[in-house]
């Protein structure tokens, strides 16, 4: 067994062994764990089956590992990807009134569309075409996105007809515990323990199971039947002009964000060539776009590459062995439904706060001085959370980069990229 993994990963050549890659495997899974029961419990609110879900969630993460490993040979846990899922459910399900059928049928083209950027030229043309401070625009919009999302399921932020928006009601023990579990992983990951998001949703849902707010029903059962979601996809219904824009929000949120993690946790891996580039990023590229693709079939949102996978290779994680055992462990976690099933929707909240902080994080790379492009990108990230769309955030953003080239005389200076992706915004708005 040992010749036959290190024939395949080549785990001398990396400078590791064996346990250090199952270690690794093991610390990636626990931070990233948290997927298997906020994906589910957010996409529920789409009207799909929570349980086919659960286990969509552990098999899409696990399909995309194990390509990741085997095809890449890197060590990076991928799943479902947190923002796009929130997009997925509360703007084109709910607010844009699509099916989830339809919406998985527009993740899968845009799935498609990154598969096809990955091994052409298209990638590294696109990704030069859009000013940096827009690319970490997306992410962090998305993330305040995710935030706000956070806030108002905890009961932290409530709806208010003067106000808009205002502070919940700390007299429910619901919101105070939605506080409680950020303070929680907060604290956890000031100490750097593995696993701090995963911890506090247990912790929160252990308090609620002793307090009687919910009821115990068991922590391992047979995985529920993933029939309900699964190939249930809808790509004839997203071929409508309306789902163009949704479609180039996944997947341009998808290709920047999965771009940017890959790139930083080689580095971190140390997986760079004699020149400082990532070594094999094509494959990881194919690996990631191909795993989106897959994840649709299960009933999933954007399958991703997680920037969690640096507690791994911290943990000595160097190739993709690292990501089979994370993959391997997923398989095992569809025995938790029950566990999945009971945890409340404020358990989750601080999660999903916290986690939006984190992308929050991108915005000190942000160019302060070079205004032209800081309003722009500025744009992006509060209209996200305040129209509620990653979409509508983008486009806003985009024409007034472009709008401000044109009233500065910098015409010259906008990259075709940015040119085609406001002339579809731009048609978003006058004919959508």
């Amino acid at each position: 067994m040992r010749q036959i993994l290190e024939q395949i990963f080549k785990i001398s050549e990396h400078d590791t062994t064996i346990k250090k890659e199952l270690l690794a495997g093991l610390t990636t899974f626990i931070t990233m764990a948290y997927i298997i029961f906020v994906n589910p419990q957010m996409m529920s609110a789409t009207g799909m089956d929570q349980g086919a879900i659960f286990v969509g969630t552990c098999m899409a993460a696990a399909i995309a590992c194990f390509i990741m490993g085997f095809f890449a040979n890197w060590p990076i846990g991928l799943a479902p990807g947190m923002g796009l899922n929130a997009f997925f459910t509360y703007t084109v399900v709910g607010e844009m009134g699509y099916s989830w059928e339809i919406a998985l049928g527009a993740v899968f083209i845009a799935g498609v569309l990154f598969f096809i950027m990955s091994i052409t030229k298209l990638r590294s043309w696109m990704i030069s075409s859009i000013p940096l401070n827009l690319r970490i625009a997306m992410g962090a919009g998305v993330g305040l996105f995710i935030g706000l999302i956070g806030l108002k399921s905890g009961g932290i932020i409530i709806s208010n007809d003067a106000t808009i928006l205002s502070l919940g009601d700390f007299k429910k023990i619901e919101t105070l515990l939605a506080c409680l579990g950020f303070i929680i992983i907060s604290a956890l990951s000031l100490r750097k323990v593995p696993g701090s998001i995963i911890v506090g949703i247990l912790t929160i849902t252990l308090i609620a199971l002793v307090a009687r707010l919910i009821e115990f029903s068991g922590l391992i059962a047979y995985p529920p039947d993933i029939t309900p979601t699964l190939m249930k996809l809808d790509i004839i219904g997203a071929l409508n002009i309306g789902m163009v824009t949704v479609i180039m929000s996944f997947l341009f949120v998808n290709l920047f964000d999965t771009t940017g993690t890959l790139v930083g946790v080689a580095t971190r891996a140390n997986l760079l060539d004699k020149n400082g580039e990532a070594k094999d990023l094509d494959k990881a590229l194919k690996a990631d776009s191909g795993a989106s693709i897959f994840g649709t079939f299960f009933g999933c949102s954007p399958v991703t590459s997680y920037v969690e996978s640096s507690a791994g290779v911290e943990a000595g994680g160097r190739t993709g062995l690292t990501a089979v055992v994370v993959g391997m462990l997923f398989i095992m976690a569809m025995f938790l439904s029950p566990l999945a099933a009971i945890i409340p929707v404020y358990a989750t909240s601080g999660a999903l706060i916290y986690v939006a902080i984190l992308m929050l994080g991108g915005m000190e790379k942000l160019n302060w001085s070079y205004v032209q492009e800081l309003i722009p990108a500025l744009v992006i990230i509060v209209m996200i959370p305040l129209t509620f769309s990653i979409a509508d955030g983008i486009a806003l953003g985009f024409l007034t980069y472009v709008s401000l080239k044109i009233s500065n005389g910098e015409i010259k200076e906008i990259s075709s990229g940015a040119w085609f992706l406001t002339l579809i915004f731009i048609s978003k708005f006058i004919f959508l």
